[in-house]
């Protein structure tokens, strides 16, 4: 048995937002072409927000499980908060939408223009909640089990483009405990200053030997 670390809700929220994205966008491409291809898009977009909205179901279930289990700091905690407060009224939205089409599907109705206005703002208001789910992850760390450390000389890499990170013994303590931002991260100006500094002592420094005493 695998475990998901936190757990399934970074699966099921790509599908989440691939599948509608996917049908917002094909509703709004089809208010500008005409028949037949107008009428197989409109089928393929309703399909899309339908498996969506059915996804959807488990995204929030898993997403609400992720709340109330992952470890969390008070910062952290406030904007995991705002993500999910952003998701509710995101998966309300796709829920009321995909009953919507049905209905109208339902009784051979055209969806009409204020149906694709309202794609595209929840479209706009799931960008938003998945923008905020990164920072959760990517700015605060939650859900992230261990984070990648430099110790000492002999860390150096390159990347395939040819781009790589130094080792860690450029940066001392005492360095990154002056210059930590409010985010917890050192600017890049500062990291190449002190680079160059340490870099700069190490160099054994030539002298001539003039005669006179020092």
């Amino acid at each position: 048995m695998f475990e998901i670390i936190p757990n399934w809700h970074p699966i099921f929220v790509h599908f989440t937002v691939a599948l509608f994205s996917i049908s917002a966008g094909l509703f709004t491409i089809t208010s500008f072409i005409k028949s037949p291809l107008k009428e197989q898009w409109q089928t393929v977009a309703r399909w899309n927000l339908w498996f969506g909205a059915g996804i959807t179901i488990i995204t929030g279930l898993a997403g609400l499980y992720a709340y109330n289990t992952v470890a969390h700091d008070t910062p952290s905690h406030a904007a995991m908060t705002e993500h999910r407060n952003w998701a509710i009224v995101a998966i309300t939205l796709i829920l009321g939408l995909a009953i919507w089409s049905i209905i109208r599907v339902h009784r051979n109705l055209a969806l009409g223009t204020a149906f694709v206005v309202a794609m595209v703002i929840t479209g706009g208001i799931l960008a938003a909640t998945a923008w905020r789910g990164g920072e959760v992850v990517y700015r605060y760390g939650l859900g992230v089990m261990s984070l990648p450390k430099v110790e000492g000389e002999g860390h150096a890499h390159e990347h395939a483009d040819g781009t790589g990170h130094g080792s860690a013994d450029a940066l001392t303590p005492e360095m990154t405990d002056q210059h930590l931002t409010q985010d917890g991260v050192m600017p890049e100006a500062d990291i190449e200053m002190e680079h160059d500094q340490s870099m700069s002592s190490r160099k054994p420094q030539n002298h001539k030997d003039d005669g006179h005493a020092h």
